[in-house]
């Protein structure tokens, strides 16, 4: 395990470690997307690790999915992530912030506008979300227009601007869990007949021009991307094509020069091997429900450079300090994860308490 305590340079900065705090939503901000009082004393408790990548944050009105999650365009919404950022920092750490848009995966009433949602194609996910008004199916969303596709990818550019404006050392645009770049990804959910949607190079297409336009904006060294190849969640299905296209999509994007991609990984390691070939720069790999002695394993194997964990340093501000104790993990109260007060967010004890 010790190599997971070495520090690494990503882009134009020196991680301290090579962990890192996997992004997860928390619903603890206002309900105009400013982050809540709380967040700036969850995110600099855990700050021992190598990076942050903050809970996933809406680039835009149609971005958000469901309640009270965070946004990044708005000068509110600046103001409470520099509270966070300057806290992280004078703690030593490093903090990307991850631009989420939800897509279809979405409810009008969890939305300022409450408008139908968006996505490549009016396909619904045939699943509830949690609203004010209880559990609700996700209705049908409306198609974005191409013109409308290509206004989405400046707002995401716009919302990375607004993201270094808040101190944020970089974003990591959040392609992964059914959102809304995925959603381009996968045919059970992109059905388009312009150039994105068919073939695997145009349903790659929205992707890579989100990743082009982030750093032309901020730099490539301050943007990164998440993906999940394979996830089947919530009607994603990218076929059989799926691991040809994640193929492309990472060589494509090898190209760009960011600071990291970011694998969500549950499939078959022989794919996870070929986007380790086809990328050149750092590669972080998040294995849900990875057990603590496999901490360190995908390191020791060349399958990444980086590993993230969620409920692990969700449960333990002091993560970093418990491995290298050996000393027990908190567990998680998966009752507390969505919404609340302090309790499951900035109360889990850290050894020296």
């Amino acid at each position: 395990m010790s190599s997971v305590f070495a520090p690494i340079h990503v882009a134009n900065a020196t991680f301290s470690n090579r962990l890192v705090m996997a992004p997860m939503t928390r619903s603890r901000a206002e309900f105009d997307g400013t982050p809540g009082e709380l967040a700036t004393e969850y995110y600099a408790q855990r700050a021992s690790v190598g990076l942050i990548v903050t809970e996933g944050t809406q680039p835009s009105d149609d971005g958000q999915g469901y309640l009270t999650t965070p946004g990044i365009y708005s000068d509110a919404h600046v103001a409470g992530w520099k509270k966070i950022t300057a806290a992280v920092h004078a703690q030593g750490g490093h903090i990307f912030i991850q631009l989420m848009h939800a897509g279809r995966m979405s409810h009008p009433d969890n939305t300022p506008h409450h408008r139908q949602g968006v996505a490549p194609s009016a396909i619904a996910p045939n699943t509830p979300m949690f609203t004010l008004k209880g559990m609700q199916d996700i209705p049908v969303p409306r198609a974005l227009t191409t013109e409308e596709v290509r206004q989405t990818v400046a707002d995401f550019r716009f919302a990375a601007r607004r993201a270094i404006e808040a101190g944020a050392d970089g974003v990591e645009i959040h392609g992964a869990n059914a959102y809304l770049v995925q959603q381009f990804l996968a045919p059970s959910a992109n059905t388009r007949t312009d150039e994105y949607g068919g073939s695997i190079e145009n349903r790659a297409r929205f992707a890579i021009e989100v990743a082009t336009a982030i750093a032309e904006e901020i730099g490539a060294e301050k943007t990164a991307i998440r993906l999940s190849p394979g996830i089947t969640m919530w009607g994603i299905d990218e076929g059989e094509e799926g691991p040809d296209l994640y193929r492309y999509l990472v060589a494509e994007l090898n190209k760009l020069g960011l600071a990291y991609v970011h694998i969500m990984h549950k499939g078959d390691d022989a794919l996870l091997v070929d986007i380790r070939k086809a990328w050149n720069n750092t590669l972080i790999v998040n294995r849900p429900g990875r057990p603590r002695e496999q901490i360190g394993a995908d390191l020791a194997a060349g399958l990444a450079d980086m590993e993230a964990y969620g409920q692990m340093v969700l449960a333990n501000p002091d993560f970093v300090e418990r491995l290298k104790a050996d000393a027990p993990l908190n567990q998680a109260d998966n009752t507390t994860f969505f919404g609340g007060s302090q309790k499951g967010y900035t109360d889990y004890l850290a050894l020296s308490i």
